[in-house]
C-alpha cells in the first residue's frame, strides 16, 4: 500500500491575498513594459535589458554566460536575442582570446546609442508604473523582498546584478 503524501501547507488569507497579487504583477508588468519598449523603441523588453546590462558592464563587454545571469535568461533565449542584436549592429559576439570556448558579447556603439535613445521612455514608464506608488520605505521593502525571492530562485541573481558597476 502506497503512503499517502502530507498534507499540503495551504495558504492562510493573508499570503493568498499577497500571492495573488505579486502573480498580477507578474503577469501584467512584463507584458506593459514590453508593449511601450516595441512601441516606442522598436525593440522588446529583453532586448533592451541585454543591451542595459552590457552598457554598465566594464568595456561594455560580457561572457555570455554572466550576461544571461544578470538578465535572468537562459542561455538559449539571451544566444537568439544577442542573433538578432548582431544582425542590427547593437552587439558584437566572440570568442575570449585566451580561452575559445568561452564567448564576450560587447555592445556596440550604435547599441549604446540605441540604450541611450531607449532609456527616457523605459525609465518613465518603470517610474509610472512601479515607482510613483510608493514611498521610499517601499521602494526599500520592495528590493529587500524581491531580492529574497531571487535568491530563493537562483542564488547567484542578485550577488551577479550587484557585481555590475553603477
Amino acid at each position: 500500500m502506497a503512503e499517502r503524501s502530507p498534507e499540503p501547507r495551504w495558504l492562510d488569507d493573508e499570503e493568498m491575498g499577497a500571492w495573488l497579487a505579486l502573480n498580477g504583477v507578474i503577469l501584467l508588468l512584463p507584458a506593459a513594459l514590453d508593449s511601450q519598449m516595441q512601441r516606442d523603441n522598436g525593440i522588446t523588453m529583453f532586448e533592451y535589458l541585454v543591451m542595459a546590462m552590457l552598457s554598465e558592464a566594464p568595456g561594455h563587454t560580457l561572457q555570455l554566460k554572466r550576461l544571461a545571469r544578470v538578465t535572468n535568461g537562459s542561455l538559449s533565449r539571451l544566444s537568439h536575442v544577442v542573433t538578432r542584436l548582431e544582425r542590427r549592429g547593437w552587439v558584437r559576439r566572440q570568442p575570449l582570446a585566451e580561452n575559445g570556448r568561452v564567448t564576450m558579447a560587447t555592445l556596440t556603439d550604435s547599441g549604446y546609442a540605441k540604450v541611450v535613445e531607449s532609456a527616457p521612455s523605459h525609465v518613465e514608464t518603470v517610474r509610472q508604473l512601479v515607482f510613483d506608488a510608493l514611498d521610499r520605505s517601499q521602494v526599500k521593502q520592495l528590493q529587500e523582498i524581491s531580492e529574497q525571492i531571487l535568491r530563493s530562485l537562483d542564488a547567484e541573481c542578485p550577488s551577479e546584478r550587484a557585481a555590475l558597476p553603477r
